[in-house]
Protein backbone atom coordinates (compact mmCIF):
# COMPACT_ATOMS: atom_id res chain seq x y z
CA UNK A 1 0.00 0.00 0.00
CA UNK A 2 1.28 3.38 -1.04
CA UNK A 3 -1.14 5.97 0.36
CA UNK A 4 -3.74 5.67 3.58
CA UNK A 5 -6.54 8.14 4.27
CA UNK A 6 -8.60 8.17 7.61
CA UNK A 7 -11.73 10.65 7.00
CA UNK A 8 -12.67 12.91 9.96
CA UNK A 9 -15.26 11.77 12.63
CA UNK A 10 -15.28 15.21 13.80
CA UNK A 11 -15.99 17.66 10.89
CA UNK A 12 -13.57 20.77 10.51
CA UNK A 13 -14.75 24.63 11.10
CA UNK A 14 -12.87 27.67 10.78
CA UNK A 15 -14.72 28.84 13.34
CA UNK A 16 -13.68 29.08 17.34
CA UNK A 17 -10.17 28.54 19.03
CA UNK A 18 -8.41 27.10 21.73
CA UNK A 19 -9.88 30.33 23.89
CA UNK A 20 -13.00 28.45 23.40
CA UNK A 21 -11.79 25.51 25.20
CA UNK A 22 -11.63 26.89 29.66
CA UNK A 23 -14.81 28.77 28.47
CA UNK A 24 -16.72 26.10 27.31
CA UNK A 25 -15.89 23.62 30.13
CA UNK A 26 -17.01 26.40 32.56
CA UNK A 27 -20.47 27.07 30.98
CA UNK A 28 -21.01 23.13 30.71
CA UNK A 29 -19.52 21.37 33.07
CA UNK A 30 -18.31 23.79 35.57
CA UNK A 31 -17.57 21.42 38.54
CA UNK A 32 -15.26 18.95 36.66
CA UNK A 33 -11.70 18.34 37.87
CA UNK A 34 -9.79 19.51 34.99
CA UNK A 35 -6.56 19.95 36.63
CA UNK A 36 -4.56 18.47 39.87
CA UNK A 37 -2.00 20.62 41.35
CA UNK A 38 0.56 19.88 44.21
CA UNK A 39 -0.90 20.46 47.77
CA UNK A 40 2.39 19.16 49.60
CA UNK A 41 2.89 15.46 49.56
CA UNK A 42 -0.71 15.30 47.50
CA UNK A 43 -2.53 16.96 44.82
CA UNK A 44 -5.30 19.27 45.34
CA UNK A 45 -7.87 18.77 42.35
CA UNK A 46 -9.06 22.60 40.82
CA UNK A 47 -11.88 22.52 38.95
CA UNK A 48 -13.50 23.88 35.48
CA UNK A 49 -14.76 26.71 36.59
CA UNK A 50 -11.91 27.58 38.70
CA UNK A 51 -9.03 27.00 35.65
CA UNK A 52 -11.56 29.10 33.29
CA UNK A 53 -11.51 32.09 36.10
CA UNK A 54 -7.54 32.04 36.28
CA UNK A 55 -7.03 32.10 32.54
CA UNK A 56 -9.60 35.39 32.28
CA UNK A 57 -7.99 36.71 35.10
CA UNK A 58 -4.30 36.02 33.88
CA UNK A 59 -5.24 37.23 29.95
CA UNK A 60 -7.04 40.45 31.31
CA UNK A 61 -3.43 41.11 33.41
CA UNK A 62 -1.65 40.55 29.96
CA UNK A 63 -3.93 42.70 28.00
CA UNK A 64 -3.61 45.65 30.51
CA UNK A 65 0.52 44.96 29.96
CA UNK A 66 -0.26 45.83 26.38
CA UNK A 67 0.04 42.15 24.99
CA UNK A 68 -2.26 42.92 21.72
CA UNK A 69 -3.61 40.26 19.58
CA UNK A 70 -0.86 38.29 17.30
CA UNK A 71 2.11 39.30 19.80
CA UNK A 72 4.32 36.73 20.41
CA UNK A 73 5.16 35.77 23.97
CA UNK A 74 7.93 33.21 24.94
CA UNK A 75 7.40 31.14 27.95
CA UNK A 76 10.97 29.09 29.09
CA UNK A 77 9.95 26.65 32.02
CA UNK A 78 10.18 23.28 33.26
CA UNK A 79 6.54 21.50 32.81
CA UNK A 80 3.49 22.92 35.29
CA UNK A 81 0.75 23.95 36.14
CA UNK A 82 1.33 27.76 35.44
CA UNK A 83 3.08 26.35 31.62
CA UNK A 84 -0.75 25.74 30.91
CA UNK A 85 -2.10 28.95 32.74
CA UNK A 86 -0.11 31.04 30.93
CA UNK A 87 -0.77 29.07 27.24
CA UNK A 88 -4.56 29.51 27.65
CA UNK A 89 -4.36 32.98 29.62
CA UNK A 90 -2.08 34.48 25.69
CA UNK A 91 -4.53 32.18 23.69
CA UNK A 92 -7.32 34.04 25.54
CA UNK A 93 -6.03 36.93 24.73
CA UNK A 94 -5.24 36.46 21.07
CA UNK A 95 -1.77 36.19 21.58
CA UNK A 96 1.11 33.77 20.13
CA UNK A 97 2.48 31.85 22.81
CA UNK A 98 6.57 30.53 22.08
CA UNK A 99 7.77 27.47 23.58
CA UNK A 100 11.23 27.85 24.65
CA UNK A 101 13.22 24.85 26.31
CA UNK A 102 14.51 25.64 30.20
CA UNK A 103 17.63 23.83 29.31
CA UNK A 104 18.47 26.48 26.43
CA UNK A 105 21.48 28.17 26.02
CA UNK A 106 21.67 31.92 25.84
CA UNK A 107 22.41 32.03 22.11
CA UNK A 108 19.21 29.58 21.43
CA UNK A 109 17.04 31.69 23.85
CA UNK A 110 18.23 34.80 21.33
CA UNK A 111 17.20 33.05 18.38
CA UNK A 112 13.89 31.92 19.08
CA UNK A 113 13.21 35.25 20.63
CA UNK A 114 14.55 37.75 18.24
CA UNK A 115 13.32 35.16 15.01
CA UNK A 116 9.56 35.76 16.89
CA UNK A 117 9.53 39.09 17.79
CA UNK A 118 8.73 38.46 20.80
CA UNK A 119 7.17 40.94 22.83
CA UNK A 120 7.67 39.43 26.04
CA UNK A 121 8.71 36.36 27.29
CA UNK A 122 7.34 34.04 30.48
CA UNK A 123 10.63 32.73 32.80
CA UNK A 124 9.95 30.28 35.45
CA UNK A 125 13.23 31.81 37.74
CA UNK A 126 15.42 34.23 38.28
CA UNK A 127 18.35 32.24 37.01
CA UNK A 128 16.52 31.75 33.41
CA UNK A 129 16.52 35.99 33.89
CA UNK A 130 19.87 35.72 34.25
CA UNK A 131 20.04 34.00 31.09
CA UNK A 132 18.56 36.95 29.04
CA UNK A 133 20.88 39.76 30.79
CA UNK A 134 23.85 39.38 28.50
CA UNK A 135 21.30 39.26 24.87
CA UNK A 136 18.20 41.78 25.75
CA UNK A 137 20.52 44.12 24.02
CA UNK A 138 19.60 42.20 20.48
CA UNK A 139 16.15 42.17 21.63
CA UNK A 140 14.58 45.45 20.44
CA UNK A 141 11.42 43.91 20.69
CA UNK A 142 11.54 42.56 24.00
CA UNK A 143 9.30 44.71 26.49
CA UNK A 144 8.30 42.23 29.35
CA UNK A 145 9.56 39.79 31.71
CA UNK A 146 7.47 37.66 34.49
CA UNK A 147 9.35 35.35 36.20
CA UNK A 148 6.69 32.46 37.69
CA UNK A 149 8.72 31.81 41.40
CA UNK A 150 8.37 35.47 41.72
CA UNK A 151 4.79 35.66 41.65
CA UNK A 152 4.63 37.86 38.66
CA UNK A 153 1.80 35.89 37.51
CA UNK A 154 -0.26 36.56 40.47
CA UNK A 155 0.56 40.05 40.21
CA UNK A 156 -0.27 40.49 36.37
CA UNK A 157 -3.60 38.87 36.74
CA UNK A 158 -4.16 41.46 39.80
CA UNK A 159 -3.23 44.50 37.76
CA UNK A 160 -5.51 43.00 35.16
CA UNK A 161 -8.83 43.24 37.40
CA UNK A 162 -9.88 46.66 36.01
CA UNK A 163 -10.32 45.16 32.36
CA UNK A 164 -13.50 44.63 31.26
CA UNK A 165 -15.17 41.34 30.32
CA UNK A 166 -15.58 43.62 26.88
CA UNK A 167 -12.15 43.96 26.19
CA UNK A 168 -11.45 40.45 26.98
CA UNK A 169 -14.20 39.05 25.07
CA UNK A 170 -12.88 40.95 22.01
CA UNK A 171 -9.55 39.83 22.04
CA UNK A 172 -10.79 36.34 22.39
CA UNK A 173 -13.40 36.48 18.85
CA UNK A 174 -10.33 38.05 17.56
CA UNK A 175 -8.70 34.77 16.45
CA UNK A 176 -10.62 31.78 14.67
CA UNK A 177 -9.20 28.15 13.41
CA UNK A 178 -7.08 29.70 11.23
CA UNK A 179 -5.28 32.26 13.38
CA UNK A 180 -1.46 31.24 14.40
CA UNK A 181 -1.93 29.93 18.01
CA UNK A 182 1.84 29.41 18.70
CA UNK A 183 5.35 28.81 17.02
CA UNK A 184 7.27 25.68 18.09
CA UNK A 185 10.91 25.67 17.14
CA UNK A 186 12.39 22.79 16.03
CA UNK A 187 14.98 20.65 17.75
CA UNK A 188 17.93 22.03 15.12
CA UNK A 189 19.64 18.34 14.37
CA UNK A 190 20.70 19.53 10.76
CA UNK A 191 20.75 23.55 11.74
CA UNK A 192 19.77 26.97 12.93
CA UNK A 193 15.86 25.97 14.67
CA UNK A 194 12.90 26.65 12.33
CA UNK A 195 9.97 28.03 13.73
CA UNK A 196 7.19 25.96 13.06
CA UNK A 197 3.72 27.86 12.94
CA UNK A 198 0.64 25.89 14.37
CA UNK A 199 -2.79 27.01 13.95
CA UNK A 200 -5.62 27.22 16.00
CA UNK A 201 -7.31 24.49 13.63
CA UNK A 202 -4.31 22.30 13.77
CA UNK A 203 -4.57 22.06 17.32
CA UNK A 204 -8.45 21.91 17.79
CA UNK A 205 -9.09 20.18 14.45
CA UNK A 206 -6.71 17.50 15.76
CA UNK A 207 -7.93 17.00 19.37
CA UNK A 208 -11.51 16.66 18.83
CA UNK A 209 -10.41 13.78 16.03
CA UNK A 210 -8.22 11.82 18.39
CA UNK A 211 -10.72 11.81 21.22
CA UNK A 212 -13.46 10.48 18.99
CA UNK A 213 -10.67 8.12 17.65
CA UNK A 214 -9.59 7.82 21.25
CA UNK A 215 -12.29 7.99 23.72
CA UNK A 216 -11.65 4.58 25.40
CA UNK A 217 -8.39 6.31 26.41
CA UNK A 218 -9.02 9.89 27.24
CA UNK A 219 -12.95 9.79 27.32
CA UNK A 220 -13.00 7.06 29.88
CA UNK A 221 -14.52 7.69 33.36
CA UNK A 222 -11.91 8.97 35.79
CA UNK A 223 -9.36 9.38 33.07
CA UNK A 224 -6.30 11.38 34.03
CA UNK A 225 -2.81 11.66 32.71
CA UNK A 226 0.66 13.22 34.95
CA UNK A 227 2.28 15.04 32.03
CA UNK A 228 6.17 15.55 32.91
CA UNK A 229 7.60 16.26 28.90
CA UNK A 230 9.03 19.00 28.45
CA UNK A 231 6.26 21.30 27.85
CA UNK A 232 8.59 22.92 25.02
CA UNK A 233 7.88 19.78 23.05
CA UNK A 234 4.94 19.80 20.68
CA UNK A 235 4.27 16.20 21.60
CA UNK A 236 3.35 17.20 25.44
CA UNK A 237 1.80 20.58 24.41
CA UNK A 238 -0.73 18.80 22.25
CA UNK A 239 -1.58 16.29 25.09
CA UNK A 240 -2.14 19.38 26.97
CA UNK A 241 -4.75 20.44 24.72
CA UNK A 242 -6.21 16.98 24.21
CA UNK A 243 -7.09 16.74 28.02
CA UNK A 244 -8.52 20.20 27.60
CA UNK A 245 -10.99 19.32 24.20
CA UNK A 246 -11.46 15.36 25.98
CA UNK A 247 -12.13 16.63 29.10
CA UNK A 248 -9.12 14.06 31.09
CA UNK A 249 -7.97 14.91 34.01
CA UNK A 250 -4.19 16.04 33.85
CA UNK A 251 -1.34 17.29 36.66
CA UNK A 252 2.20 18.25 35.88
CA UNK A 253 5.55 16.51 36.93
CA UNK A 254 9.07 18.40 36.62
CA UNK A 255 11.45 16.14 38.00
CA UNK A 256 11.78 13.11 36.57
CA UNK A 257 13.40 11.97 39.58
CA UNK A 258 10.67 11.89 41.44
CA UNK A 259 8.25 10.44 38.77
CA UNK A 260 7.97 7.16 40.23
CA UNK A 261 6.81 9.01 43.50
CA UNK A 262 4.20 11.12 41.22
CA UNK A 263 3.16 8.06 39.93
CA UNK A 264 2.38 6.59 43.16
CA UNK A 265 0.52 9.74 44.50
CA UNK A 266 -1.74 11.23 41.09
CA UNK A 267 -2.54 7.34 40.25
CA UNK A 268 -3.12 8.28 36.47
CA UNK A 269 -5.16 6.06 34.23
CA UNK A 270 -2.48 6.82 30.98
CA UNK A 271 0.61 8.27 30.68
CA UNK A 272 2.91 9.83 27.57
CA UNK A 273 6.74 9.17 27.14
CA UNK A 274 9.62 8.23 24.96
CA UNK A 275 10.65 4.94 24.69
CA UNK A 276 13.68 5.62 26.50
CA UNK A 277 11.32 5.86 29.84
CA UNK A 278 10.08 2.35 28.89
CA UNK A 279 13.70 0.92 28.91
CA UNK A 280 14.65 2.56 31.94
CA UNK A 281 11.39 0.56 33.66
CA UNK A 282 12.30 -2.50 32.25
CA UNK A 283 15.80 -2.34 32.90
CA UNK A 284 15.75 -1.43 36.28
CA UNK A 285 13.38 -3.47 37.34
CA UNK A 286 15.27 -6.44 35.89
CA UNK A 287 18.24 -5.10 37.40
CA UNK A 288 16.77 -5.48 41.16
CA UNK A 289 15.48 -8.45 40.67
CA UNK A 290 19.06 -9.74 39.97
CA UNK A 291 20.48 -7.76 42.71
CA UNK A 292 17.50 -9.37 44.92
CA UNK A 293 18.67 -13.09 44.03
CA UNK A 294 15.26 -13.01 41.76
CA UNK A 295 16.98 -12.55 38.39
CA UNK A 296 15.79 -15.76 36.96
CA UNK A 297 12.00 -15.40 38.52
CA UNK A 298 12.08 -12.12 36.25
CA UNK A 299 13.27 -13.28 33.34
CA UNK A 300 10.93 -16.35 32.95
CA UNK A 301 8.00 -13.66 33.93
CA UNK A 302 9.33 -11.34 31.17
CA UNK A 303 9.11 -13.99 28.24
CA UNK A 304 5.68 -15.03 29.84
CA UNK A 305 4.78 -11.92 29.33
CA UNK A 306 6.10 -11.39 26.03
CA UNK A 307 4.49 -14.71 24.81
CA UNK A 308 0.99 -13.96 26.15
CA UNK A 309 0.87 -10.94 24.15
CA UNK A 310 2.14 -12.88 20.72
CA UNK A 311 -0.46 -15.07 21.34
CA UNK A 312 -3.12 -12.40 22.15
CA UNK A 313 -2.10 -10.71 18.60
CA UNK A 314 -2.48 -13.91 17.15
CA UNK A 315 -5.71 -14.30 18.10
CA UNK A 316 -5.68 -16.99 21.41
CA UNK A 317 -3.88 -17.61 24.61
CA UNK A 318 -3.28 -21.60 25.39
CA UNK A 319 -4.34 -22.85 28.96
CA UNK A 320 -0.77 -23.60 30.08
CA UNK A 321 0.58 -19.83 29.11
CA UNK A 322 -2.88 -18.19 31.27
CA UNK A 323 -2.08 -20.33 34.10
CA UNK A 324 1.83 -19.01 34.28
CA UNK A 325 0.33 -15.52 33.00
CA UNK A 326 -1.84 -15.57 36.32
CA UNK A 327 1.21 -16.47 38.70
CA UNK A 328 3.04 -14.03 37.48
CA UNK A 329 0.17 -11.20 37.44
CA UNK A 330 0.49 -11.68 41.00
CA UNK A 331 4.33 -12.18 41.50
CA UNK A 332 5.62 -9.66 38.90
CA UNK A 333 3.63 -7.53 36.60
CA UNK A 334 1.34 -6.29 40.23
CA UNK A 335 4.35 -4.82 41.35
CA UNK A 336 5.44 -3.05 38.36
CA UNK A 337 2.18 -1.58 37.56
CA UNK A 338 2.32 -0.39 41.29
CA UNK A 339 4.92 1.55 40.72
CA UNK A 340 3.53 3.61 38.03
CA UNK A 341 0.75 4.28 40.35
CA UNK A 342 -1.56 1.37 39.78
CA UNK A 343 -4.06 2.51 36.99
CA UNK A 344 -2.40 3.33 34.14
CA UNK A 345 -3.98 0.90 31.16
CA UNK A 346 -2.46 2.57 28.36
CA UNK A 347 0.84 4.54 27.50
CA UNK A 348 1.43 6.56 24.42
CA UNK A 349 4.93 6.60 22.96
CA UNK A 350 6.37 8.46 20.41
CA UNK A 351 10.08 10.43 19.28
CA UNK A 352 11.50 6.92 18.48
CA UNK A 353 10.89 3.73 17.61
CA UNK A 354 9.81 1.61 20.85
CA UNK A 355 10.85 -1.94 19.65
CA UNK A 356 8.44 -5.12 19.66
CA UNK A 357 10.01 -6.61 23.00
CA UNK A 358 8.99 -3.97 25.13
CA UNK A 359 5.96 -3.04 23.27
CA UNK A 360 4.71 -7.08 23.81
CA UNK A 361 6.46 -6.99 27.40
CA UNK A 362 4.51 -3.89 28.48
CA UNK A 363 1.34 -5.33 27.69
CA UNK A 364 1.79 -9.02 28.81
CA UNK A 365 2.08 -6.68 32.26
CA UNK A 366 -1.34 -5.01 31.88
CA UNK A 367 0.22 -1.33 30.08
CA UNK A 368 -0.90 -1.28 26.59
CA UNK A 369 1.40 1.16 25.33
CA UNK A 370 0.04 2.81 22.05
CA UNK A 371 3.02 3.52 19.66
CA UNK A 372 2.75 6.85 17.22
CA UNK A 373 4.42 8.82 14.69
CA UNK A 374 4.56 12.81 14.47
CA UNK A 375 6.69 15.76 13.90
CA UNK A 376 6.41 19.61 15.27
CA UNK A 377 5.40 20.24 11.75
CA UNK A 378 2.16 17.62 12.47
CA UNK A 379 0.76 18.73 15.50
CA UNK A 380 2.32 15.58 17.31
CA UNK A 381 0.70 12.47 15.62
CA UNK A 382 -0.05 11.78 12.45
CA UNK A 383 -0.56 8.33 13.04
CA UNK A 384 -0.98 6.05 16.42
CA UNK A 385 -1.99 2.65 17.06
CA UNK A 386 -5.84 2.23 18.59
CA UNK A 387 -6.79 0.10 21.77
CA UNK A 388 -8.81 -2.10 19.88
CA UNK A 389 -6.38 -2.80 16.57
CA UNK A 390 -2.58 -2.81 17.97
CA UNK A 391 -0.12 -3.73 16.17
CA UNK A 392 3.42 -3.59 17.90
CA UNK A 393 5.92 -3.01 15.88
CA UNK A 394 4.27 -0.26 13.84
CA UNK A 395 3.20 3.04 14.75
CA UNK A 396 -0.56 2.46 13.79
CA UNK A 397 -2.86 4.04 11.18
CA UNK A 398 -3.60 7.80 10.32
CA UNK A 399 -5.50 9.56 12.86
CA UNK A 400 -9.28 10.96 11.40
CA UNK A 401 -8.52 13.37 8.79
CA UNK A 402 -4.44 12.67 7.54
CA UNK A 403 -3.14 11.05 5.17
CA UNK A 404 -0.05 9.74 4.54
CA UNK A 405 1.63 8.35 1.51
CA UNK A 406 4.99 6.70 0.60
CA UNK A 407 6.99 8.62 -1.96
CA UNK A 408 8.98 6.82 -5.22
CA UNK A 409 12.09 6.97 -2.88
CA UNK A 410 10.58 5.42 0.11
CA UNK A 411 9.69 9.00 2.08
CA UNK A 412 6.76 9.54 3.93
CA UNK A 413 4.75 12.20 2.76
CA UNK A 414 1.52 13.69 5.02
CA UNK A 415 -1.59 15.97 4.23
CA UNK A 416 -4.05 17.11 6.57
CA UNK A 417 -6.08 18.71 9.68
CA UNK A 418 -2.36 18.64 11.73
CA UNK A 419 0.06 19.97 8.97
CA UNK A 420 1.73 23.41 9.40
CA UNK A 421 1.27 25.90 6.76
CA UNK A 422 4.44 27.50 7.10
CA UNK A 423 8.06 28.31 9.05
CA UNK A 424 8.03 31.37 10.42
CA UNK A 425 10.48 34.17 8.10
CA UNK A 426 11.46 31.12 6.20
CA UNK A 427 9.50 30.85 2.66
CA UNK A 428 12.45 28.89 1.08
CA UNK A 429 12.11 25.85 4.31
CA UNK A 430 9.18 25.97 3.99
CA UNK A 431 8.89 26.06 0.22
CA UNK A 432 11.07 22.68 0.17
CA UNK A 433 9.03 20.81 2.81
CA UNK A 434 5.67 20.98 1.30
CA UNK A 435 5.56 20.25 -2.59
CA UNK A 436 2.45 19.62 -4.37
CA UNK A 437 0.04 19.98 -0.69
CA UNK A 438 2.34 17.47 1.15
CA UNK A 439 4.63 17.40 3.82
CA UNK A 440 8.06 16.01 3.29
CA UNK A 441 8.81 14.45 6.49
CA UNK A 442 11.96 13.29 5.97
CA UNK A 443 11.59 9.94 7.90
CA UNK A 444 11.69 6.50 5.47
CA UNK A 445 8.59 4.25 6.01
CA UNK A 446 6.58 1.41 4.55
CA UNK A 447 2.60 1.27 4.72
CA UNK A 448 1.09 -2.90 5.37
CA UNK A 449 -1.34 -4.12 3.45
CA UNK A 450 -3.70 -2.45 6.76
CA UNK A 451 -2.36 0.82 6.39
CA UNK A 452 -0.63 0.42 9.13
CA UNK A 453 2.90 2.56 9.07
CA UNK A 454 6.34 1.44 10.34
CA UNK A 455 9.33 3.54 9.98
CA UNK A 456 12.33 2.50 8.41
CA UNK A 457 14.83 5.01 8.92
CA UNK A 458 16.02 8.66 8.55
CA UNK A 459 16.23 9.75 4.99
CA UNK A 460 19.25 12.01 5.74
CA UNK A 461 20.64 9.39 8.03
CA UNK A 462 20.78 6.63 5.62
CA UNK A 463 24.26 5.37 4.81
CA UNK A 464 25.82 4.30 1.78
CA UNK A 465 29.34 1.83 2.76
CA UNK A 466 32.12 1.72 -0.04
CA UNK A 467 30.53 -1.41 -1.58
CA UNK A 468 27.04 0.81 -2.35
CA UNK A 469 25.13 -0.97 0.24
CA UNK A 470 22.05 1.46 1.88
CA UNK A 471 22.24 1.33 5.83
CA UNK A 472 19.59 2.58 7.99
CA UNK A 473 21.10 3.83 11.49
CA UNK A 474 17.74 3.84 13.49
CA UNK A 475 17.45 0.11 13.42
CA UNK A 476 20.55 -0.51 14.80
CA UNK A 477 20.90 2.20 17.28
CA UNK A 478 17.24 1.65 18.95
CA UNK A 479 18.18 -2.13 19.84
CA UNK A 480 21.35 -1.09 21.12
CA UNK A 481 20.08 1.95 23.62
CA UNK A 482 17.38 -0.76 24.57
CA UNK A 483 20.40 -2.68 26.88
CA UNK A 484 20.38 -1.69 30.20
CA UNK A 485 24.58 -0.63 29.86
CA UNK A 486 24.02 1.47 26.71
CA UNK A 487 23.18 4.93 26.59
CA UNK A 488 23.62 6.61 23.72
CA UNK A 489 25.10 5.21 20.74
CA UNK A 490 26.05 6.17 16.54
CA UNK A 491 26.16 4.10 14.00
CA UNK A 492 29.14 5.35 11.35
CA UNK A 493 29.95 3.84 8.03
CA UNK A 494 29.20 6.27 5.16
CA UNK A 495 32.03 5.67 2.64
CA UNK A 496 33.96 3.00 4.79
CA UNK A 497 34.23 -0.82 3.76
CA UNK A 498 31.87 -1.79 6.85
CA UNK A 499 29.58 -0.19 9.31
CA UNK A 500 30.53 0.95 12.94
CA UNK A 501 29.39 1.91 15.47
CA UNK A 502 30.64 4.44 19.23
CA UNK A 503 28.82 3.65 22.38
CA UNK A 504 28.08 5.45 25.29
CA UNK A 505 27.89 4.00 29.42
CA UNK A 506 24.81 4.29 30.34
CA UNK A 507 26.04 5.28 33.90
CA UNK A 508 22.93 5.19 36.44
CA UNK A 509 22.47 1.71 35.71
CA UNK A 510 26.38 0.78 35.36
CA UNK A 511 27.11 0.91 39.44
CA UNK A 512 23.62 -1.83 40.02
CA UNK A 513 24.63 -4.17 36.50
CA UNK A 514 28.22 -4.08 37.51
CA UNK A 515 27.50 -5.38 41.64
CA UNK A 516 25.10 -8.00 39.78
CA UNK A 517 28.50 -9.06 37.42
CA UNK A 518 30.66 -9.22 40.02
CA UNK A 519 32.61 -5.64 39.05
CA UNK A 520 31.33 -3.80 42.20
CA UNK A 521 32.58 -0.23 42.83
CA UNK A 522 34.21 -0.41 39.11
CA UNK A 523 34.08 3.40 37.59
CA UNK A 524 32.87 4.49 34.08
CA UNK A 525 36.39 4.98 33.23
CA UNK A 526 37.56 1.89 33.15
CA UNK A 527 34.63 -0.09 32.27
CA UNK A 528 34.53 1.19 28.75
CA UNK A 529 38.15 -1.35 28.44
CA UNK A 530 36.45 -3.61 30.65
CA UNK A 531 36.73 -7.26 29.26
CA UNK A 532 33.54 -8.45 30.75
CA UNK A 533 31.75 -4.68 30.21
CA UNK A 534 32.85 -5.20 26.42
CA UNK A 535 31.54 -8.95 26.43
CA UNK A 536 28.50 -7.99 27.18
CA UNK A 537 28.31 -5.08 25.19
CA UNK A 538 29.10 -7.07 22.04
CA UNK A 539 26.00 -9.66 23.16
CA UNK A 540 24.02 -6.35 22.50
CA UNK A 541 25.60 -5.74 18.99
CA UNK A 542 25.12 -9.12 18.21
CA UNK A 543 21.58 -8.78 19.13
CA UNK A 544 21.21 -5.48 16.97
CA UNK A 545 23.12 -7.11 14.27
CA UNK A 546 20.16 -9.93 14.20
CA UNK A 547 17.85 -7.41 13.35
CA UNK A 548 19.25 -6.96 9.71
CA UNK A 549 21.85 -8.08 7.02
CA UNK A 550 25.27 -9.13 6.87
CA UNK A 551 26.24 -6.09 4.62
CA UNK A 552 24.68 -3.79 6.94
CA UNK A 553 25.74 -5.11 10.18
CA UNK A 554 28.32 -3.33 13.06
CA UNK A 555 31.59 -5.39 12.47
CA UNK A 556 33.23 -3.03 15.06
CA UNK A 557 32.49 -0.63 18.15
CA UNK A 558 34.02 1.59 20.34
CA UNK A 559 32.72 2.45 23.85
CA UNK A 560 33.41 6.44 24.57
CA UNK A 561 35.18 8.33 27.41
CA UNK A 562 31.91 10.44 27.74
CA UNK A 563 28.48 10.09 27.04
CA UNK A 564 26.54 12.52 24.34
CA UNK A 565 23.97 14.87 26.25
CA UNK A 566 22.05 18.30 25.84
CA UNK A 567 24.90 19.82 28.00
CA UNK A 568 27.79 18.76 25.46
CA UNK A 569 25.73 19.87 22.75
CA UNK A 570 25.27 16.51 21.09
CA UNK A 571 21.85 15.86 21.85
CA UNK A 572 18.65 17.92 21.23
CA UNK A 573 16.44 19.04 24.06
CA UNK A 574 14.28 16.19 23.39
CA UNK A 575 16.91 13.54 23.03
CA UNK A 576 17.84 13.40 19.43
CA UNK A 577 20.94 12.50 18.04
CA UNK A 578 22.85 15.58 16.70
CA UNK A 579 24.22 13.68 13.95
CA UNK A 580 26.62 16.01 12.34
CA UNK A 581 27.80 17.69 15.69
CA UNK A 582 29.02 13.84 16.89
CA UNK A 583 30.74 12.98 13.92
CA UNK A 584 32.51 16.39 13.64
CA UNK A 585 33.54 16.09 17.69
CA UNK A 586 34.58 11.74 17.24
CA UNK A 587 35.96 12.16 13.92
CA UNK A 588 39.47 10.83 15.05
CA UNK A 589 37.73 7.85 17.41
CA UNK A 590 35.74 7.26 13.58
CA UNK A 591 38.92 7.21 11.71
CA UNK A 592 40.29 4.89 14.28
CA UNK A 593 38.00 1.88 13.58
CA UNK A 594 38.94 1.29 10.29
CA UNK A 595 42.57 1.57 11.28
CA UNK A 596 43.16 5.23 10.97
Amino acid sequence: MLEKSTPTLVPTTTEGSLADLPARHRRETPSLALFSVRDGAGWRDLSAKEFADQVDALAKGFIAAGITPGSAVGIMSRTRYEWTLTDFALWTAGAVPVPIYETSSPDQVEWILQDSHAVGVVLETEKHQRSLEGISGNLPSLAHTWIIDNGDLDALAATGATADDATLEEARAGVDRRSVATIIYTSGTTGRPKGVELTHGNFLDLAENTTAKLSEVVSAPGASTLLFLPLAHVFARFIEVLCLASGAKMGHSADIKTLLDDFASYQPTFILAVPRVFEKVYNSAEAKAVAGGKGAIFAKAAETAIAWSEAQEQGSVGFGLKAKHAVFDKLVYGKLRDAMGGKVQYAVSGGAPLGTRLGHFFRGIGVTILEGYGLTETTAPICVNLPGALKIGTVGPPLPGTTIRIADDGEILAKGVNVFGTYRNNPDASAEAIRDGWFHTGDIGELDEDGYLRITGRKKEILVTAGGKNVAPAVLEDRLRAHPLVSQCIVVGDQKPFIGALLTLDEEMLPMWAANHGLEGITPAKARTDETVLAEIQKAVDDANSAVSKAESIRKFAVLENDFTEESGHLTPSLKLKRNIVMRDYADEVDALYGG
